[in-house]
């Protein structure tokens, strides 16, 4: 039996570009800090009178309300907020400006709050 050996010129070559983690590197960071005003959001809802105001102005519909309680915590970034008689999500994004035309990430707490 004979041995041969072929070279074939695809199989060695490098079909992707070198990764660059600048971006992921930056992402990390944003990710970092929305974690840290994710936190002082939960430390806010974890006030028992606060959180019932919350709750009474999304049982009543009113989104303005609701908005306006979030935002007097003083969070640095844009939150939206979405509520169902079972459970509110709270979506934290990286803000955009000068030095970054668009937001890169997102951080999502979704919490249950009724049957």
């Amino acid at each position: 039996m004979y041995s041969y050996s072929y070279y074939n010129p695809f199989l060695h070559r490098n079909l992707y570009p070198p990764v660059n983690t600048a971006t992921f590197e930056e992402s990390i960071h944003s990710i970092q800090f929305l974690m840290k005003q994710g936190s002082i959001l939960l430390n806010r809802l974890g006030d028992v009178p606060f959180a019932a105001k919350i709750m009474t102005a999304a049982q009543q519909g009113n989104k303005a309300k609701v908005d306006q309680l979030i935002k007097s915590i003083g969070l640095n970034v844009p939150v939206s907020t979405h509520y169902t008689p079972s459970g509110i999500v709270f979506s934290l994004t990286t803000g955009t400006g000068p030095h970054a035309p668009g937001s890169c990430c997102t951080l999502t707490v979704s919490m249950k709050w009724g049957f």
